[in-house]
Order: structure tokens, then C-alpha cells, then sequence
């Protein structure tokens, strides 16, 4: 509303009609820890991953989302040590840490660039990653043009 964003890329939850989306595909959660971490190495059994501490990525200031569902489901609690409002964001803080980020595979791939990503141990959903634009920059055509950026470069990655 306050024209502090004008596009958004991420895991779109609940919007109004104020907000215009579109998906762009469909992703898998993965870890993402820094080289060096112990998680690094070895098979990433789901106790190992619960008894890291991680980063929790949540828009809405959800503290538990799939993955603390599908660890529950096996008994296991994972301690979220802080929370951020971007998958970017995380990688930024694990990547210079002790810290677990849990990301998108697809949508993170540039990002996590020398740091070491490993399938999650458990089983979570696909999620959606989608953009997201206020619909006063519909016909705007520097927003237009990277609209389509975004898409382009989104179906070739499929």
C-alpha cells in the first residue's frame, strides 16, 4: 500500500485484493548450512537435523510451519532460534553460522552458492513460489517489463 515494495518473489500465503499474484513454480524445501558445519557431513538423519539450531523463515511470524509438523510426526522438536521475514535473509545469517536454514531448492540455487545444501530429512509438501505486485503497477511498463524477466527466467529453470 505504501509503495515500499513493488515486487515480491517468495512462498505467498493469504493475500487481499489489494495484492496481484502470480506462480511461478513449484519448489522443494532442502537445508542449507555453511561449509564447514557439521551437518556437512555425514548422512543428515532427522535427529541430527532436529538437534541443530535453526532459522525459521515466516512472513506472518508463524513460529511452526511442515517441517516442525513432520518432525513432530517422529517425535522430534527442532529449536528455532530466531525468524526472519526472507529465504534470502536466512542464508545470509547460516551462512556465516551454527544456524539451519531451511529453502526453497529451486528458488534459492544462486544464493546458496558455496554452502552446503542437503535434502531435508523429512518429508514436507511442494510449495508454490509465486510473485507478488500491488495492482497499481499492473500497466506500468518498467514493472511490466520485469514481470516478464521474472517469468522468463523462471520457465527455463523448469
Amino acid at each position: 500500500r505504501d509503495a515500499a515494495i513493488d515486487l515480491d518473489i517468495g512462498v505467498a500465503g493469504e493475500t487481499g485484493p489489494e495484492v496481484r499474484i502470480q506462480a511461478l513454480l513449484r519448489d522443494c524445501f532442502i537445508g542449507a548450512v555453511r561449509m564447514d558445519h557439521p551437518l556437512s557431513e555425514g548422512t543428515v538423519t532427522p535427529e541430527r537435523y532436529a538437534a541443530g539450531r535453526h532459522i525459521s523463515v515466516s512472513r506472518r511470524g508463524r513460529e511452526k510451519g511442515p517441517i516442525d509438523e513432520a518432525l513432530n510426526r517422529l517425535g522430534l522438536q527442532r529449536t528455532v532460534v530466531c525468524m526472519v521475514s526472507g529465504f534470502s535473509a536466512a542464508l545470509a545469517m547460516a551462512r556465516t553460522s551454527d544456524l539451519i536454514a531451511s529453502v526453497p531448492e529451486r528458488h534459492t540455487e544462486g544464493a546458496r552458492a558455496g554452502m552446503h545444501s542437503f535434502p531435508l530429512p523429512v518429508a514436507t509438501a511442494e510449495v508454490t513460489i509465486s510473485m507478488l505486485w500491488h495492482p497499481r503497477l499492473d500497466a506500468d511498463p518498467a514493472q511490466r517489463w520485469l514481470r516478464n524477466c521474472v517469468r522468463e527466467v523462471c520457465a527455463a529453470s523448469r
